[in-house]
């Protein structure tokens, strides 16, 4: 879009939009002469519309003087169909979980290459989580990630396969490697990960399905060690993941 803030034609919303898209998964922190670059907006327009969203809560300016998406935007988001039905019906799942386990348990779905986590409770401080509620972390480090990226089309494993980002020493950059295990999640019904995102942090997910036997989302939760537990886990994952299915329209 043309960066002319008087041109006729382009509204006042058309250009915060501009500003708000600037934001994504690679660009999560800009400073107001990035948003002004990406949105092609002069610097006077930009400053005015940033200051404006800021004050309605979609921005936020950091410590270092960078803005971010504000909570406000995620809030609406959340307002959207599919997440809300999906949050208010696996609700009481994730809670019966947390109970049994004391582990934080995750909700997430796909959102292009990440996991996008819609829902967490948190359990024992002492595992180190990275990830929160908005939060949007690799496909391939995650165990709810590795269950989304099993179940999604081919040519989104395929271009995922070709980024493999090494966020532990641990995580599998390995593309022949990660398609074995992804294999395995269809065979299995579940995945793993041993320090893979964050270390001390091993996690198991299952997917969710629709009524339809369409996978929707998938179901964590994170420990210390699957050594003892795995079976345990995955059986109350799963079956928490077989009720929150059911329970979707």
């Amino acid at each position: 879009m043309s960066g002319n803030a008087a041109r006729s034609g382009v509204s006042v919303v058309s250009r915060a939009m501009a500003v708000l898209t600037t934001f994504d998964q690679d660009h999560a922190r800009l400073t107001l002469t990035e948003i002004a670059r990406r949105a092609d907006l002069p610097l006077a327009t930009a400053h005015r519309l940033v200051g404006e969203l800021a004050r309605a809560g979609a921005l936020t300016r950091a410590e270092g003087g960078e803005y971010v998406v504000g909570r406000t935007l995620w809030d609406v988001g959340l307002l959207a169909p599919v997440q809300v039905d999906l949050r208010e019906v696996a609700a009481p799942f994730l809670q019966d979980l947390y109970g049994a386990t004391l582990a934080t348990v995750h909700l997430a779905v796909r959102e292009r290459l990440r996991a996008l986590y819609v829902d967490r409770l948190v359990g024992n401080r002492s595992v180190p989580v990275v990830s929160r509620v908005g939060s949007r972390l690799p496909l391939h480090s995650t165990g709810v990630g590795k269950v989304l990226l099993a179940h999604a089309p081919a040519d989104v494993r395929e271009q995922a396969l070709l980024s493999l980002e090494q966020v532990t020493p641990f995580t599998v950059t390995q593309p022949a490697r990660l398609q074995r295990q992804l294999t395995r999640v269809l065979t299995d019904g579940f995945a793993t990960t041993s320090e893979e995102m964050s270390l001390g942090a091993c996690s198991v997910a299952v997917p969710v399905a629709d009524r339809r036997g369409d996978v929707v989302a998938a179901l964590g939760i994170v420990v210390a060690s699957l050594r003892r537990d795995q079976g345990r886990l995955v059986s109350a994952l799963t079956v928490a993941a077989k009720g929150i299915g059911r329970s979707l329209a």
